[in-house]
């Protein structure tokens, strides 16, 4: 993979354990190729299951599943759909943290290809410029819609925002479900993940902790 594929993916960063685990020939096949390929292998372990595939409710589910794959689950594993970050000057000069908080989080556990449920919660603290809201979501839905690890996501919240804004002052926090955990293997139904990256000024401990003390607020519209 070179360089400038790198930079799109928003991936180089010297904390490789932060990078998506990718082949350098990921991009190679076009994604109505990758759906052909898919649906293929999709049929293949619904039949091995023994699933009778000449069944009205089954014939077009390995093209679902595969459209579902490229287009929709892991979309983004595809540079070309890596938001662009609007940034605009901070002419209103406001000083204090950014909260963006319960950020829907739709992801994939890369170990077993089971979903991540949560909320993430993303802040900066602006040194000359801001950053469209939506932005933000957006953001977090990009590297949400890959196969992930939650300690990966978290960490590439944070650098893709801190790329965006040009500054070390962004902090993430994430809370999720996994139903690898929920659904299989231990069956905990009530447990959740808690990871947290802190950049810049949000490792001093009085921001850290006024940025914490935000996600204790109660959002009401009465």
């Amino acid at each position: 993979m070179n360089d400038e594929t790198i930079n799109e993916i928003g991936e180089n960063h010297i904390a490789t354990s932060a990078k998506t685990p990718l082949r350098a020939d990921a991009f190679e096949l076009s994604d109505q190729e990758k759906i052909d390929r898919i649906q293929e292998s999709v049929k293949d372990i619904l039949h091995t299951l023994g699933m009778d595939l000449t069944d009205d409710s089954l014939q077009g589910t390995p093209r679902r599943v595969a459209k579902a794959f490229v287009n929709e689950l892991f979309m983004g594993l595809n540079p070309k759909n890596k938001p662009k970050p609007s940034t605009f000057e901070n002419n209103y000069n406001y000083g204090e943290m950014l909260v963006e908080k319960n950020i829907v989080v739709y992801s994939t556990c890369e170990h077993h290809l089971l979903p991540i449920i949560g909320r993430a919660h993303v802040a900066y603290i602006s040194n000359g410029r801001v950053i469209g809201l939506s932005k933000m979501n957006r953001i977090v839905e990009y590297f949400a819609k890959r196969p992930q690890v939650q300690e990966r996501l978290t960490m590439q919240v944070v650098q893709a925002m801190q790329e965006a804004l040009g500054t070390q002052d962004v902090a993430c926090v994430i809370d999720a479900k996994h139903l690898c955990v929920n659904s299989r293997g231990i069956k905990d139904i009530e447990s959740s993940t808690v990871t947290a990256e802190f950049g810049g000024k949000f490792k001093e401990a009085a921001t850290k902790s006024e940025f914490l003390d935000y996600l204790k607020l109660e959002t009401r519209f009465e």
